[in-house]
């Protein structure tokens, strides 16, 4: 996948489309991932040790890597991630439109 936990990312498509958040998980086997504040549901939990109350919980639900753009730290816009190999040998993910480097 081109995306990893902790990358800020817009999302394109579906009900919070137009939202940047911060990749929290990536689920690869399923392509999908959990972005902050984005998708949330309500989960009834109820009471445990940890949670006396119990209660409805908002949290956050896994949407398809496919309604998300990575979004650049230079330009502030949604990219497509490209690969690049540097000039020490390494490989990087950069910018599309500015060419910076993204890792």
């Amino acid at each position: 996948m081109y995306i990893k936990k902790g990358d800020m990312v817009t999302v394109i498509t579906g009900k919070d489309s137009g939202k940047k958040g911060k990749v929290l998980k990536v689920i690869p086997a399923d392509n999908r991932v959990v972005v902050e504040g984005i998708n949330k549901a309500k989960k009834h939990q109820k009471p445990t040790r940890s949670l006396p109350q119990g209660g409805i919980l908002q949290v956050e639900s896994p949407l398809n890597a496919s309604n998300v753009m990575l979004l650049c730290t230079k330009c502030n816009k949604p990219t497509r991630g490209a690969g690049k190999i540097l000039d020490n040998g390494e490989k990087a993910r950069v910018c599309k439109r500015c060419g910076e480097v993204l890792d």
